[in-house]
């Protein structure tokens, strides 16, 4: 991704928040700063964020859990509002305006919308401003319930598609694909560059991730298998430490790289 000028990053839940649910914000902050940077260096960054119903959950200071759809659907609408003024705020401050769009299903199933948002996109990014996209939970409830297409980790993937990215990079709370789960065995190991989604590659992902998220390493290989059939490069890392980003640009190897060599 050394030389990629359009970059899609997606930011878990896990990445943005503690485990009570409340804004991680120091690492807001940083993510904030590292991507105005990127933006300073002359790339294109879009953001496709996580977050609200749990950012909700932890304004409301409610438990996280038995609340039914129409709760977390409006305990959504709380966190969106309460998260995209945290980065308008923090975004602000390196001189970085933001915008904020809501994405449904039939949003980009439909081609006169698809190429709307395409347009709207577009423009945003050649006046400067940070495109920060997300499900809209109030509307859409797949993602609530917990169906693959749902999960931000292939929405990521779909507006990567859909902006003709060079690369998705994925921020989690795991350094990459390992082949076997790194929190069960000590001797697990990262596998740096997957060039195929095989059946061998998809057992490995496992089951879901962290209680505050929707999705785990599964919803992640599909999406890079998503992006890998358009030519896309996909990167999963941990985004515990915001700076890891400087490396990927730096070009140096962090997480795990999906990508087709020319074997593949």
């Amino acid at each position: 991704m050394k030389t990629n000028e359009r970059i899609v990053i997606k930011i878990g839940t896990s990445t943005l928040t503690y485990e009570n649910g409340k804004a991680n914000l120091r690492r807001i902050e940083q993510l904030c700063k590292v991507i105005s940077d990127l933006q300073n260096m002359g790339k294109e960054i879009i953001v496709v964020s996580s977050g609200a119903l749990s950012v909700g959950v932890g304004k409301m200071n409610i438990d996280r859990s038995g609340h039914t759809l129409k709760e977390r659907q409006a305990l959504a609408a709380v966190g969106q509002c309460e998260l995209m003024f945290i980065y308008d705020k923090l975004f602000g401050e390196y001189n970085h305006t933001i915008a904020q769009i809501l994405l449904i299903k039939t949003s980009v199933e439909s081609p006169q919308r698809r190429e709307n948002i395409l347009n709207t996109i577009n423009t945003l990014l050649s006046m400067g401003v940070i495109p920060i996209i997300n499900e809209n939970d109030t509307v859409a409830t797949d993602e609530l319930e917990g169906e693959n297409f749902g999960d931000n980790d292939m929405l990521s993937a779909i507006v990567a598609r859909l902006v003709s990215a060079d690369g998705l990079i994925i921020l989690t709370d795991i350094d990459g694909l390992y082949d076997k789960n790194p929190r069960k065995f000590a001797d697990a190991k990262l596998i740096p560059l997957v060039a195929e989604i095989t059946d061998d590659i998809r057992a490995i992902a496992g089951g879901t991730g962290s209680n505050r998220g929707t999705g785990g390493m599964a919803t992640k290989i599909s999406a890079a298998h998503y992006c890998m059939q358009s030519g896309i490069s996909c990167r999963v890392i941990n985004g515990s430490k915001p700076d890891v980003l400087y490396d990927i640009f730096d070009g140096k190897d962090v997480g795990t790289l999906f990508c087709r060599t020319e074997q593949n």
